[in-house]
C-alpha cells in the first residue's frame, strides 16, 4: 500500500491526538514512575499540544497518509545550544508512532527519514531522539537508520511510591 509523508494539518488534529495519546499510554506502561500520568482524555491534551507545535517556528510534525487515512506521525524540533547537555546546534526527534496496521509496512522508517530530510533543510548538523529502554523495536529502526547510542538515561525516584 502507497504512502505519502507530508507536513501535518491542523485537521490532522484528531489523528495526532488519538496517536499521541497512545504513545503516552504505550511509555506509561514502560515505566509508570519515569513517564507521566495519562489523563483520563490524554488525547485532547495531546492534540492541542501538537497542534500548537504545527504553528511552531523551528517544530516540525509529518503524519505518514496510507489511502486518506494517516496511520503514523514524527515530531521534531529544531534546538540551539545546550550548555546543560553539552550539546551544539542540532535537532531533536521527539516522537515517531506508526498505528499497528501499519507497522512492519516501512512507515516508520519513511516519516523518520523525510524528518532527516526536513531538519537538514534547516540546517540541523544532528539529531538526537530519546528511546524508552523496554522499546526494543524502535531502537532496531534507529540503530538501521544510523543512530548511535550516546547517553543512557538513569531515574531514581526521590520518594518511596505509594502503594496502589
Amino acid at each position: 500500500m502507497p504512502t505519502t509523508i507530508r507536513p501535518a494539518r491542523v485537521e490532522d488534529a484528531p489523528a495526532l491526538g488519538r496517536m499521541g495519546g497512545a504513545l503516552v499510554r504505550l511509555h506509561h506502561s514502560y515505566d509508570s514512575q519515569r513517564f507521566m500520568t495519562p489523563a483520563e482524555d490524554v488525547e485532547s491534551g495531546y492534540q492541542w499540544w501538537l497542534s500548537r507545535e504545527l504553528k511552531r517556528q523551528g517544530a516540525v510534525v509529518l503524519v505518514a497518509e496510507q489511502e486518506g487515512m494517516v496511520v503514523g506521525y514524527a515530531y521534531a524540533t529544531v534546538e540551539g545550544r545546550d550548555w546543560n547537555a553539552l550539546l551544539d546546534a542540532h535537532g531533536e526527534l521527539h516522537d515517531v508512532w506508526v498505528e499497528e496496521a501499519a507497522r512492519g509496512s516501512g512507515v516508520g522508517a519513511l516519516l523518520v527519514e523525510e524528518m532527516v530530510r526536513q531538519l537538514r533543510t534547516r540546517g540541523v548538523p544532528r539529531i538526537l531522539l530519546m528511546t524508552a529502554s523496554r522499546n526494543e523495536a524502535a531502537q532496531r529502526l534507529f540503530t538501521r537508520l544510523g543512530w548511535r547510542t550516546t547517553m543512557v538515561e538513569m531515574t531514581r525516584e526521590v520518594e518511596e511510591p505509594e502503594k496502589e
